[in-house]
């Protein structure tokens, strides 16, 4: 993995597709920067949005009145006090119970999200973006920058201005690649806002607020981690509308979707992996499991559409696959359902939700029964050529042997086939029919009519298929065809976030390296030297890069007698700033010195005095392998108390190798990787 002060590509990228929605375009020097959704564009998703938004400030405006209403409560003697007190309660009690149902309907409005293609699909559910509100970072990071890095902070207003446009156009991303790469590249921008401006003893003194997604309750930490995870969770909820909107009619759209959709699983698993006691419901551990079972079992749903596309239906055994694909999606819809109405989940979770899913878990059973009806009835009995590659499909078909004739008996006889296929179309209406039965117990599902379309679509074309084989001479009684066993040809897969996928540079690349120029390191004040060259040169060793670390000093030199000290960084020279300046860079102005001498200025870390310390200091900062790293983290403070636990995303720098050479003295003299002046 590439680390994240890498340069950044120009950003950009397609519009939205939503009707009327247009992207703010800005040029920032001679790149564009990506930029947020217009938030004024009154489309289907942006209104959806903005409903959210007035819901999260009501219910965050009725826990306040709650709040002071209960303290009032408990702190009052006067029983008329209490008597008001508890009428105010119930009062703000059936407001929030209202904004609660609002919310939820709001939740469920999964039509919006869906493609508008004239194909009729199931509808995926998607999940709405967490909101935040607007944080105003200028002062607190200017007098950071004073007070720590002793730098003016009204310097670095436009780059702190910079990092808050960002912030602000994250909180409206485009709903495509562009809107991920924005939220990605606002993700990777707050590892080195955690580096610069997070101090390990002392708290920046700023609240991160984000409300629930599933619940609109508020939510805030002082802890970077919360807002980290806050963006992941959108990330992963961004990925979500993305896979709802394809058109699954066509192949290019499925793949899309299952993509979509991996990644959205991808970003929940990761955010569970790398949380822990998250202050909001829908970050918990619990709810992100529910989510990522999800976006699974939509992924194999979409697997199931895509076989349909690629398969021949003709075919007896590509539609035993399909009846084992269709009983695979039943297998983890069921799963999803399960989860959804455990103790801890089922309260937040919307019921529409829970009702879909179920609805879904019932319908693809039925499918699966369907699909094995006409597998045995449309297709030809097997011929002695094709028998042993049927017969072993068909081991394997069933969870338990259906009753009657041997298999050999069963796949070349005609009317047994028909039997068979009746037993399974029997069961497919009675699983239509439970599907069409919960999905009229949502209010909410009954105003879909897309989903009520498949569902008496379905059922009618099992409801002829019956009517089709069934014979008035027919007297024996139709028996209990046995389930599928369900088995897929494409495995869903789990695709975690790819962070560098967008690359950024720091906006506060003007502090210094992150080596020495980090919230965690502590330095004396700079000291400026003026030095003259006497015989031997300096009387220093110089070693590595960005900064230059003066090595070693020679006792009595001109250094030495100058107040250089090993370990001190260079920092300017001449006044010219070498923060970032290479070793060849810094030879070059100290050998271009005439016999006016040199000023330098030079910074200590504090407890990194002397050569050893010195090479501890730039171990610990450096790494070989620039690869991320990623801990369980909630809290600041255990972060730094417990070897268990770091950022939520690390990135180390790559170690850099210095460079050497012999000025002014025999190289015998000189440590590795060590030059003398």
């Amino acid at each position: 993995m590439m680390p994240p002060e890498e340069e950044s590509p120009a950003g950009g990228g397609e519009g939205d597709g939503d009707s009327g929605l247009v992207l703010l375009q800005a040029l920032k020097s001679s790149s564009t920067r990506k930029q947020g959704c217009d938030p004024f564009a009154q489309t289907q998703r942006s209104k959806l949005q903005h409903r959210r938004a007035r819901i999260n400030q009501q219910i965050n405006k009725e826990m306040r009145m709650r709040a002071g209403a209960e303290n009032l409560f408990r702190a009052t003697s006067n029983h008329k006090v209490k008597e008001t007190v508890a009428l105010e309660l119930s009062y703000v009690n059936s407001n929030l119970q209202l904004l609660k149902e609002e919310l939820e309907e709001l939740n469920s409005s999964v039509d919006v999200y869906q493609n508008d293609s004239e194909s009729i699909s199931v509808p995926m559910i998607p999940l709405g973006l967490k909101e935040t509100k607007e944080l105003d970072l200028l002062v607190p990071l200017k007098d950071l920058i004073s007070e720590h890095y002793g730098e003016e902070g009204v310097l670095f207003e436009k780059e702190i201005k910079e990092f808050m446009e960002l912030r602000q156009a994250m909180r409206t991303p485009s709903r495509n690649e562009a809107g991920l790469e924005l939220l990605m590249e606002y993700y990777n921008q707050l590892y080195f806002l955690d580096s610069r401006f997070f101090p390990p003893t002392k708290s920046l003194g700023v609240f991160f607020h984000w409300y629930d997604s599933l619940t609109g309750v508020p939510s805030h930490q002082r802890a970077l981690a919360f807002e980290k995870g806050s963006v992941l969770f959108n990330i992963g909820a961004l990925h979500t509308q993305i896979g709802a909107r394809q058109d699954r009619a066509s192949l290019p759209g499925l793949n899309q979707a299952i993509d979509a959709f991996q990644k959205a699983a991808g970003a929940f698993n990761y955010l569970k992996e790398n949380f822990s006691n998250a202050p909001s419901l829908d970050m918990s551990t619990a709810s992100l499991n529910m989510l990522v079972r999800l976006m699974v079992a939509q992924v194999q749903e979409c697997v199931f559409e895509k076989m349909t596309l690629l398969r021949s239906q003709h075919n007896f055994l590509a539609r035993l696959q399909l009846a084992q694909e269709a009983a695979r999606v039943e297998d983890v819809y069921l799963l999803v359902h399960q989860t959804m109405t455990q103790a801890h989940v089922k309260d937040y979770v919307p019921f529409s939700w829970t009702t879909m899913v179920h609805v879904k878990s019932e319908h693809f059973k039925a499918l699966s029964h369907y699909f094995a009806a006409i597998a045995l009835c449309d297709c030809p009995a097997a011929t002695d050529a094709e028998l042993p590659e049927q017969e072993k499909a068909f081991i394997q078909f069933h969870v338990t042997m259906p009753e009657g004739p041997s298999l050999r008996v069963l796949l070349q006889d005609p009317e047994e086939r028909r039997k068979l296929g009746k037993a399974h179309l029997k069961k497919a209406i009675m699983k239509h029919e439970e599907a069409m039965r919960i999905h009229g117990l949502c209010k909410i599902l009954r105003k879909m009519d897309i989903l009520q379309e498949v569902l008496s679509f379905a059922h009618k074309r099992s409801l002829s298929k019956y009517s089709e084989i069934d014979h008035e001479e027919d007297f024996f009684e139709t028996g209990d065809a046995p389930d599928i066993h369900p088995k897929t040809h494409q495995k869903p897969e789990i695709k975690s976030p790819n962070f560098s996928q967008v690359k950024v540079t720091d906006l506060f690349h003007r502090l210094g390296p992150l080596s020495v120029f980090s919230a965690k390191n502590k330095w004396y004040p700079a000291r400026r030297v003026h030095l003259m060259r006497g015989e031997n040169g300096f009387g220093f060793t110089l070693r590595g890069d960005s900064p230059v670390l003066i090595a070693g000093v020679i006792p009595g030199g001109c250094a030495a007698e100058a107040g250089l000290k090993e370990g001190d960084y260079i920092i300017s020279v001449n006044g010219k700033d070498c923060k970032w300046s290479k070793h060849a860079e810094v030879v070059q102005l100290l050998k271009s010195t005439g016999e006016e001498g040199v000023e330098i200025t030079v910074i200590t870390l504090q407890g990194s005095e002397g050569p050893r310390a010195a090479d501890k200091k730039a171990a610990a900062m450096s790494s070989g392998s620039g690869m991320l790293k990623s801990n369980k983290e909630n809290s600041r403070k255990s972060l730094m108390n417990s070897k268990s636990a770091s950022t939520l995303l690390v990135w180390s720098k790559k170690s850099k190798r210095s460079k050497k050479s012999t000025y002014g003295v025999p190289f015998t003299a000189v440590g590795d990787n060590e030059a003398m002046y």
